[in-house]
């Protein structure tokens, strides 16, 4: 998956396609099936005027602190090798707010970059090891101006609800028994995340656009 690690940073490992599985090969079952503790067990209801609110990594103390002025969008579950997720979990759940609506407010000096190599340049807590944000610093990226965050390290509630799930093959990469996949999108689906693997179409339509634009196929917008 050259194209998703230039895009995100992820596993760039080229693997034959799995082959195909009958509605009828699921071996898992929904109990066994833990796609992220915040979705398992229902995501609250999107708080339209919510406004923010601040990230903490786990460490028991000297907790990092980063402040977010801006409700986040684009919310889902994710299924990529690069992206931190809770033990146990099969998903990461990731969402993306304006970079200047992010600023570090505690202990920035535990802070470093998991991968320098990345696309996405995630912060990580040195002692603990949780993600506390994402930043793109090519300013060619479609993303460029986006931070990436983990809402489940905020204990203020009002962040809007994941909407789909993305690269969720790429669980294959981390071990998921391949035959586990049809089970497995499944429940996303009961859980109302549309499986897909790749982004959701609105995202990969503003991909194709910003590139589009950039090799001059189509033509800039005022």
């Amino acid at each position: 998956m050259t194209w998703l690690k230039k895009i995100f940073g992820g596993s760039s490992t080229e693997k034959n396609e799995a082959p195909a599985f009958q509605q009828g090969e699921q071996k898992m079952s929904d109990a066994s099936i833990h796609i992220h503790p915040l979705v398992d067990k229902g995501f609250g209801p999107t708080d339209e005027t919510f406004q923010g609110g601040k990230l903490h990594c786990h460490c028991s103390q000297n907790k990092v602190e980063v402040t977010v002025k801006a409700q986040c969008a684009h919310n889902h579950a994710c299924g990529c090798t690069k992206c931190w997720k809770p033990s146990g979990a099969l998903f990461s759940l990731v969402a993306v707010v304006p970079k200047d609506a992010v600023s570090v407010t505690a202990n920035e000096d535990k802070l470093h970059v998991v991968d320098p190599t990345a696309a996405i340049q995630r912060h990580a807590c040195r002692e603990c090891g949780v993600h506390m944000y994402g930043r793109i610093e090519n300013t060619d990226h479609p993303f460029y101006g986006l931070d990436f965050i983990h809402v489940e390290l905020s204990d203020d509630k009002g962040w809007a609800a994941p909407e789909f799930a993305a690269f969720t093959s790429s669980v294959i990469e981390s071990g998921t028994d391949p035959e586990d996949m049809g089970a497995i999108r499944a429940r996303l689906k009961d859980l109302g995340l549309e499986p897909y693997d790749c982004l959701s179409p609105p995202l990969m339509d503003a991909i194709a656009a910003h590139n589009a634009k950039a090799s001059g196929a189509l033509k800039k917008t005022a």
